[in-house]
């Protein structure tokens, strides 16, 4: 990816999102552009026009962590915004993944026997593993079944964001398809920020902005987002709808690796669907494998 186009279309679709209002400075009459003018964040990061403009250019190779600071105080730039900012300033100074040295060929977790053993050992809520391009890796039992929509027959590895924008079946199982959708993106997006060099994202990026509009529409509006914790509605075609509570936790073995918990409130009839899903797989048996990845960074 074009790290100075990124750098600019990132820093003009955030200034395009504030208004003078929001920002606390008159907003005058005659004004020809959304948003905040150039002049206008420059004044408020406390820098000159021309620098700001230079660094809205693309050009952000070399600019200090305070000037990065007093940009993202301007912008209002949430903390996922801000880190990927930094990102994108250390891509351009030529350090790859938020700092991290670049590793050559990094383990595929779902080789290992521990992480079965511990995705196994969650019984009452879903849990799986995905790679920073969205491949579900692994997954425990409930897993298995709760994504039997996605995972299907096997063949190639199932991917999360692939499913999102390519698959019919994607609007049933989402009831909040257009949310999803957005945060699907987003997160990519960050993704992208703090490994630019990750060819199997490159590839993904350029697969679904050809075959989707809807992706190719959000993923030009440069949104940002951690995944984090929350709540998600479902509708699983065996079940039927389930309201979920999600933790994301690091994988710290394998950088950039998440593992995915959804589980329901005890005792709400969402608890009740996991149980009778849990039911349905252990009859089923279910017995998948996925196929290894090639290319995982």
């Amino acid at each position: 990816m074009d790290n100075r186009s990124e750098v600019r279309d990132f820093l003009m679709s955030r200034r395009a999102k504030l208004t003078p209002e929001s920002a606390g400075i008159p907003g005058g009459t005659g004004r020809r552009v959304t948003g905040l003018r150039r002049s206008e964040v420059a004044m408020l990061a406390g820098v000159s026009v021309e620098y700001y403009s230079k660094l809205e250019r693309g050009s952000v190779s070399g600019a200090s962590a305070s000037v990065l600071d007093a940009i993202a105080s301007a912008l209002q730039l949430n903390e996922t915004e801000r880190a990927h900012l930094l990102d994108l300033a250390r891509a351009a100074d030529g350090i790859p993944t938020s700092g991290r040295a670049r590793r050559r060929a990094p383990a595929n977790p779902a080789t290992r026997p521990s992480l079965h053993w511990a995705l196994g050992a969650i019984t009452e809520g879903v849990a799986f593993v995905r790679n920073p391009h969205q491949d579900l890796l692994a997954t425990n039992d409930l897993g298995r079944a709760f994504y039997s929509p996605l995972i299907g027959d096997g063949g190639r590895t199932p991917n999360l964001a692939r499913f999102q924008f390519l698959d019919p079946a994607s609007r049933e199982f989402y009831p909040d398809w257009d949310l999803f959708a957005e945060m699907c993106v987003a997160i990519m997006r960050a993704e992208a920020g703090r490994d630019p060099h990750n060819k199997s994202l490159q590839d993904l990026v350029g697969e679904l902005s050809t075959r989707s509009d809807v992706f190719r529409r959000l993923w030009g509006a440069h949104d940002v987002r951690t995944h984090g914790a929350g709540t998600k509605r479902f509708n699983h075609p065996v079940v039927g709808e389930l309201t979920l509570a999600y933790e994301e936790l690091a994988i710290t073995a394998e950088p950039g690796h998440i593992l995915m918990v959804y589980t329901a409130e005890p005792g709400s009839a969402s608890a009740e669907r996991l149980r009778l899903l849990a039911s349905w797989a252990a009859t089923e048996r279910m017995p998948i494998e996925f196929p290894s990845t090639s290319g995982d960074r």
